[in-house]
């Protein structure tokens, strides 16, 4: 004879089971842990109503809540213009991506430039849900301005001396760019990881100016050493050619001033007795014309000879 009653019983103790079980269940996914870089957003019936930190947290049993990770403390890299892959016996291989690395500049050459960019999401559920792919969004504004940047640029800067000015600008106008999309990104950092011609005879081509740059850097700072060393000598040099010059200048001019002074006064006992003035004067010029000769003079003061009467050597 069946037992109804029996099985009744274990019917009800199965569902009482299963009803502990789906019970418990939903008790201990209620419960959630948020890891140390992250953030969880508590979507409510399918929107999303609070957001959270780091540690253990309570939510409504699925379907009314559930929860979407996402690590906003974590740095992220964004590359363009090449990928990273493994190769076999270790290490990092470089493969360049042409559709997204090759640019023209402003002076109307081509080159090809990589970059990374550093990021990490600012808001999460802008992050989730303004955009259907928030990472291309961001790769999309960063290639804009890069391409904007280096198409003002002339290609030396490009490839030399002016990359840290030109990851600058791109920065500045991408992170401009990103705010008007406002996806929940936060750029940090852009950097220029390598930027070369296209061809091997227009990197030839580039190198070889910049080499004769540098040469002529170093004539210029050869020369400006050379005229650093010289140009003092030559001003010493014409410093004592004028002192030389200004002492000779005085000396003539305080001869000039004795002769003048010397004149004056014989000029005084000329006008006080011009006979004898004339007379002094002329025999003081035979004797130092003629230092030799011996002069007689009568008694009246007229000259009657001049000896010696040996030759005058």
């Amino acid at each position: 004879m069946y037992d109804y009653m029996g099985s009744k019983k274990i019917v009800s103790l199965g569902l009482l089971g299963i009803a502990c079980i789906v019970v418990l269940i939903i008790i201990f996914s209620a419960w959630y842990s948020v890891g140390e870089t992250e953030q969880a957003v508590v979507i409510t019936f399918g929107k999303p109503t609070s957001v959270v930190g780091a540690g253990l947290h309570f939510k409504l049993p699925y379907p009314i809540q559930k929860i979407k990770k996402v690590e906003v403390n974590r740095t992220q890299k964004l590359l363009l213009g090449y990928r990273e892959e493994e190769v076999k016996g270790g290490g990092v291989d470089s493969i360049t991506i042409p559709s997204e690395a090759k640019m023209i500049t402003g002076d109307y050459n081509i080159v090809n430039v990589d970059f990374f960019c550093e990021w990490k999401i600012s808001d999460p559920i802008k992050y989730l849900y303004k955009a259907r792919d928030p990472e291309m969004i961001l790769k999309d504004i960063i290639q804009a301005a890069a391409r904007s940047i280096v198409g003002v640029s002339r290609v030396d800067s490009v490839l030399t001396t002016g990359k840290s000015q030109i990851q600058a600008a791109i920065k500045e106008l991408a992170i401009e760019d990103l705010k008007k999309y406002d996806i929940g990104i936060q750029i940090l950092d852009i950097k220029i990881q390598d930027a070369e011609p296209p061809t091997f005879e227009v990197k030839a081509a580039i190198e070889e100016v910049e080499t004769a740059k540098q040469q002529k850097e170093t004539s210029i700072n050869e020369a400006n050493r050379y005229k650093n060393s010289e140009l003092p000598k030559a001003q010493a040099e014409a410093d004592k050619i004028i002192r030389n010059a200004e002492s000779y200048k005085e000396m003539r001019i305080n001869e000039a001033k004795g002769q003048v002074a010397r004149f004056n006064e014989m000029y005084n006992e000329y006008v006080k007795n011009k006979d004898i003035t004339k007379a002094r004067m002329y025999y003081e010029m035979l004797e130092e014309v003629l230092p030799d000769i011996e002069v007689y003079i009568d008694s009246d003061g007229s000259l009657n000879k001049l000896l010696p009467l040996k030759p005058i050597n």
